[in-house]
This record gives structure tokens, C-alpha cells and sequence, in this order.
């Protein structure tokens, strides 16, 4: 076989070889940076999403993205509980607020020390979130001015000395939208693209933060129902109630059904999953992030591609004689292209491997700092283990023009 004669010609120049594989290497980080930021990114996005208990979820047809809901009115929500698949309904308030941390010094020019953070808003009495921390915490944001504050937020809101005070079991301050709020508890979330920080408290102690807002205008309404129900009959029942229907599949918004002189067009139905898939769609279509990470990966292809092509390219200008006299001996060109895209298959996976190890290195530094999901998933490794797979032998195949050159009749 040809394997042997593919590693020996490799393994003779050992500085190209490294050189190679260090171009591989390059590119297949380049590629798992780009996919890691881009699966973090929509996954930090529906962490909150994932955690409501709701089995169906109204909102505004115009809204797109959690930290940027619109708001609709609060008695739509209601209405669904004369349905009798509906065990409870509990309104959520959304929106981003400045947060300023209680290290910052006390004085009018510390600025710099205010950031946005999410605040999340509902009713104590209805659990509408699955942290066992804010369960055992519910009490405490039914008291005037207390919130829960997300332990891994971004250092810049002050989180490890909160942290540290709090389990120390002393008072904890801070401001939110300028009112002087007290930590209450703690929970663990994490930060996203849209906000570095979370804090939860109930829906009264949301209003007094915001004083603009309307008790009566929602941000998303989440919907409970009874053991059993089916979750897409119930939807058609309450789309016919409120008068609604949806878009064709795939558009995650709602279009309304004619005008109604009871019900205005102003509500969205979607079951938990959809409105999870809402926030992905926003931010891989809504924005140019998805583009850039693409363009990236794109970039990374396109650079292994033309350091493999390097390579096997002037090996197989190097050794054209030999080829020609293999050529002359009976081998016929079927052998000899297999022995180049041997060649580039044990580049691909020898490349590869290093590539690996260096970007579980650098999610584990990106996670610590930013504070993002990235984690290295088998499905991701797979992705780019094949992609650096294809772009070896799209390379193998653009040198392999090469041997035409190798004629028998130049050895004589």
C-alpha cells in the first residue's frame, strides 16, 4: 500500500512537515473559535428561555429579542384563563437597567462604574423560573427594594465582593435605574451578548425601579397548562380567543386575523421552544454577528487550504523525478494520487489534533473571562474534524496537477 511511501515523504523534511501542521493547526483554531463564539453566543441567549416554566408564550408580534421586548397589554394574558386546559398564567417584565455596583465610591462623577444589567420582574406567588435558588428566595423579593443577584456576572458589577459579602452574611447594596436596591439571595445564570449581568426580583419591586412603566403593559406572558393538555389544541383554542394566528412555519412571528372590535391584533402565540427559537433567529439573522462568525470560519478554510497546498505542492515538485521513475517501474497515476491525498489525510489528522487541544485551551480562558457557555461539544469537534478533512483533499487535488509534469521519458 501506499501509506508508507505517503509518511516517508512527509517525514523527510521534518521542518516542513512542521510547518504544515502548524498552518493546519492555525486554521482548524481559527474554525473552532468562530463555530465556539457563535454556538456560545445563541446558547447565552436562551439560557433564560430554557428556564421559564411555561408551555406556551404570548408576546408582542414586533418583539425579536428577550432584552428588547415590546410590550402588549397585561389583560390579554388573562383572558386565557377561561380556557380550561390553563392552570395559571403569570406575566414576566423584561428590560435592561442601570445597575451601579456597591464598590464603586459614592460621589456624582462615578460613572464609570454604571453598567446595564437585565432585570427580570413577576409575581412571587406563581414560580415562573426553574432555579432552585430563586425558589428558596422567593420570599425575600417580596420585600420592598430586595432583588437576587446572578453570582456569575461580569466582574464590572461588582460580583465578587456581592459574592463575598453576601455569603459572609453581611449587607449587601446597590443601585438599580438610580434606586437603592438590597441583595436578597443569589442565582446563577450567566452572561450573554445582550447583557454582561441578571438580576431577578418580583414584578412590584420592578415597577418602583422603573417608574415609567404600566403595571398593565407586559413584556412576555407565560402560560401554564393542566397535566395532559395538548399544547397545539389548546394554542388553536386561545389563537381563535384572542383572535390571532401565526405566520407560516419558520417565521416565529404572528400575523393578525381580521380586525376585531373587542381584541386589537396584539399578541404572538408561541409554544417554549418557539419562543427560544425566536431569540436564535434574531440573533443569527437579526444581526451581522452570525455573518462575521461565518466569514470567519470561512476564512479559516480557505487559509488551511492554501498552506496544505503549499506544502503538498512543492513535495511533489521535489520528488519528480522519483515520481516519474515510479511512473517508469508500472505505477500508474491512480497510485500516485493516492499517495498524495494519503499525504493530505495524515496532515489533516495530524493537524488536527493539536488544533483541538489548543482551542479547548482557549474556550476554558474565553469562559473564565467572559463568562459565556463556550464548552467544546462532540458535534463541533466532528464539524471541524471533517471540514479539515475536505479542505486537505481539496488542496491534494489542486497539487495533483503536478504530477502531469512527471513524465517517464525525463529520467533517460
Amino acid at each position: 500500500m501506499g501509506i508508507p511511501l505517503a509518511w516517508l515523504q512527509l517525514s523527510r523534511e521534518r521542518i516542513r512537515l512542521l510547518v504544515a501542521l502548524a498552518g493546519i493547526t492555525f486554521a482548524d483554531v481559527l474554525m473552532f473559535v468562530q463555530l465556539g463564539f457563535q454556538d456560545a453566543l445563541f446558547e447565552a441567549a436562551v439560557l433564560v428561555h430554557r428556564r421559564l416554566r411555561a408551555d406556551l408564550v404570548l408576546v408582542n408580534p414586533q418583539s425579536q429579542a428577550f432584552f428588547a421586548m415590546q410590550r402588549f397589554p397585561r389583560r390579554r394574558l388573562y383572558q386565557a384563563l377561561s380556557l380550561p386546559e390553563v392552570e395559571s398564567v403569570a406575566p414576566l417584565y423584561v428590560d435592561l437597567m442601570p445597575w451601579k455596583s456597591p464598590v464603586c465610591p459614592p460621589t456624582p462623577q462615578a460613572t464609570s462604574c454604571t453598567r446595564s444589567i437585565l432585570v427580570l420582574g413577576f409575581d412571587p406567588a406563581v414560580s415562573v423560573l426553574d432555579f432552585p435558588e430563586v425558589e428558596a428566595n422567593l420570599a425575600q423579593i417580596r420585600k420592598p427594594d430586595v432583588v437576587l443577584f446572578d453570582r456569575i456576572s461580569r466582574e464590572e458589577f461588582g460580583t465578587e465582593f456581592i459574592v463575598n459579602e453576601f455569603e459572609a452574611g453581611r449587607p449587601v447594596q446597590a443601585e438599580v435605574n438610580r434606586r437603592r436596591v438590597t441583595v436578597g439571595g443569589l442565582f446563577e445564570l450567566g452572561a450573554s451578548f445582550s447583557a454582561d449581568g441578571n438580576v431577578i426580583t418580583s414584578d412590584l419591586n420592578f415597577l418602583r425601579m422603573f417608574p415609567g412603566r404600566q403595571a398593565s403593559q407586559i413584556d412576555v406572558g407565560l402560560i401554564r397548562l393542566k397535566p395532559g393538555s395538548d399544547v397545539e389544541q389548546v394554542r388553536a383554542k386561545l389563537r381563535e380567543l384572542l383572535n390571532t394566528q401565526l405566520k407560516m412555519p419558520g417565521q416565529f412571528l404572528c400575523q393578525g386575523a381580521k380586525p376585531s372590535p373587542q381584541f386589537a391584533n396584539d399578541v404572538c402565540i408561541l409554544t417554549h421552544d418557539e419562543f427560544a427559537e425566536l431569540e436564535r433567529h434574531y440573533w443569527a439573522t437579526g444581526t451581522a454577528i452570525g455573518f462575521i462568525f461565518g466569514v470567519g470560519t470561512a476564512m479559516g478554510f480557505v487559509v488551511g487550504i492554501v498552506v496544505v497546498y503549499q506544502i503538498l505542492y512543492t513535495d511533489v515538485s521535489d520528488h519528480l523525478a522519483e515520481y516519474a521513475t515510479l511512473k517508469a517501474m508500472g505505477y500508474t497515476d491512480r497510485y500516485l494520487l493516492l499517495v498524495v491525498f494519503q499525504e493530505a489525510m495524515i496532515l489533516a489528522v495530524l493537524g488536527f489534533i493539536p488544533g483541538f487541544l489548543v482551542s479547548e485551551g482557549l474556550y476554558w480562558l474565553t469562559r473564565v473571562a467572559t463568562r459565556l457557555p463556550i464548552v467544546m461539544t462532540l458535534n463541533r469537534a466532528a464539524t471541524v474534524l471533517v471540514l479539515t478533512v475536505v479542505m486537505c483533499f481539496v488542496a491534494g487535488a489542486i497539487a495533483v496537477r503536478r504530477l502531469q509534469a512527471a513524465d517517464p521519458a525525463d529520467i533517460f
